[in-house]
């Protein structure tokens, strides 16, 4: 016991520099940010504002890289794990410290998290459920949200060019306000509950005459089930054996579907008949998907494995919210800029979900989102080449990194619940930032006595 005290003791240790190092840098943002809404009305000599000078120039290392590797590398590591992604990190990164107009940090923000997220769902497809024998990722969970986080993301998207920036600010620090404190609980909640079973299990290696100085690490379930609990760890079987590949197939088709309406949205004019067609047609195609996932559910020909017997006598109305709730996960990603792991996460937690399928899942349904996300801005030539590049590998080596390093700490700890506590640290730095950086730019805004109302979708020039 005494040497995992010391062994929590310098994990905690090394937590407090990292957050007082991202406070620090919070204050240090708002006054940048206003410096930098000054600098962004100037135009140099021929007329390029400089932001899209920003966008034309070669990558050169500096320190603004040098400092933006580091915060990318943690916000990629810590929001992989936490199956979040990271973007509430990057944004402002990009803005504050590289120097990106919000439009191309959101841009390579999404090629962080696609490459963060694409590095995790390959980490994740050779481990299996903690508990029971099923892949790490719920797919059956990710089948019946993802659709409907695709439909979600493309109505926040409508509703970021309409909604002011104050009522963006506003709604974002509340929801991550609320979000980080509901995982904080459920991670104590959870870390007592794992505290008891090592008590339990240290005292039936005393009764049995064995040293209870080493526990081994067995998993909380993600809810009731009579089933009897693997006595194994994680194991790691071939990527092809963990791959339900019709599920998979499913969500690739939603994948595809959607990409191609909204390259061909491109080519129409903002609210013409075109436009609002293919709008439309989002519809059927997310909500047939999801109709044959909830329909197989409620009839028991599928189920949510990964919350045990909970998993398989589902209500209608339960399953309904569900959907609901991924439509608003992709609403509020779609309305900030964001990926929906910030209320996936969260959401799967508080279904039972166990901590390491939660952080998987939600980190394979954001894969599909954030992609085509990446490529639509590609089409669209929103982003400078060599710096997503850049920080899509930082963020690919970090997400891996964090993966493997949380994994282990899971296993020497005996403590899943660290995985909701990185969740939860994650979404409120995130809501720091977001916030500080929102903040500054109203402020901004007041002092130019820019307009702050509501905006017309139908005169948005993209």
């Amino acid at each position: 016991m005494a040497e995992f005290g010391g062994k929590w003791r310098g994990l905690k240790s090394v937590l407090m520099v990292l957050i007082n190092f991202l406070l620090a840098f919070v204050f240090v943002s708002a006054e940048r940010g206003l410096t930098r809404e000054a600098t962004s009305a100037r135009t140099d000599e021929t007329g390029d504002s400089v932001s899209s000078y920003v966008l034309k120039a070669e990558m050169k290392f500096g320190w603004q890289i040098v400092l933006g590797s580091i915060i990318g590398f943690f916000g990629a590591a810590f929001g992989s794990v936490g199956g979040v992604g990271g973007g509430g990190i990057f944004v402002p990164m990009l803005s504050l410290i590289i120097g990106f107009d919000p439009k191309s940090a959101t841009a390579i923000s999404k090629c962080m998290i696609m490459g963060a997220a694409v590095s995790s769902v390959y980490y994740n497809l050779k481990l299996r459920h903690p508990t029971i024998d099923m892949p790490i990722i719920d797919y059956d969970l990710a089948l019946l949200i993802q659709p409907m986080l695709m439909l979600g993301i493309s109505l926040g998207v409508a509703l970021n060019v309409i909604f002011a920036d104050w009522m963006v600010t506003v709604l974002l620090i509340v929801l991550f306000t609320v979000t980080s404190t509901k995982a904080f609980f459920k991670g104590v909640e959870t870390w007592k509950k794992e505290t008891i079973m090592k008590r339990e299990a240290a005292k039936h290696l005393e009764s049995n005459g064995t040293d209870a100085g080493e526990v081994e690490y067995k998993p909380l379930r993600g809810g009731p089930s009579n089933s009897p609990q693997k006595e194994t760890k994680e194991l790691e079987i071939t990527v092809f054996e963990n791959v339900y590949w019709k599920e998979l197939g499913l969500l690739v088709f939603v994948w595809v579907a959607f990409l191609v309406l909204q390259i061909a949205k491109e080519s129409t004019y903002t609210c013409s008949i075109g436009y609002w067609v293919l709008n439309l047609l989002q519809i059927p195609v997310s909500v047939g998907v999801t109709l044959y996932e909830v329909v197989s559910l409620y009839k028991g020909r599928r189920v949510v494995a990964s919350k045990g017997d909970e998993g398989t006598n589902f209500r209608v109305l339960q399953l309904m919210t569900y959907c609901a709730f991924g439509v608003l996960a992709g609403l509020v990603g779609g309305l900030l800029g964001l990926g929906g792991g910030f209320i996936m996460g969260p959401l799967f937690l508080e279904l039972g979900v166990p901590p390491q399928v939660s952080s998987a899942t939600a980190t394979f349904a954001m894969t599909f989102s954030s992609s085509m996300s990446v490529v639509e801005y590609y089409l669209l030539k929103r982003f400078p080449v060599p710096y997503a590049v850049y920080f899509v590998v930082v963020a690919t080596f970090a997400a891996f990194i964090g993966q493997h390093i949380v994994r282990r700490l899971i296993i020497v700890f005996g403590r899943a619940s660290l995985i909701i506590f990185i969740l939860a640290f994650t979404i409120f730095v995130s809501a720091i930032l977001l916030g500080g950086f929102g903040i500054s730019n109203m402020i901004g805004k007041i002092h130019r006595q820019e307009y702050m109302g509501f905006e017309n979708l139908c005169k948005y020039d993209g």
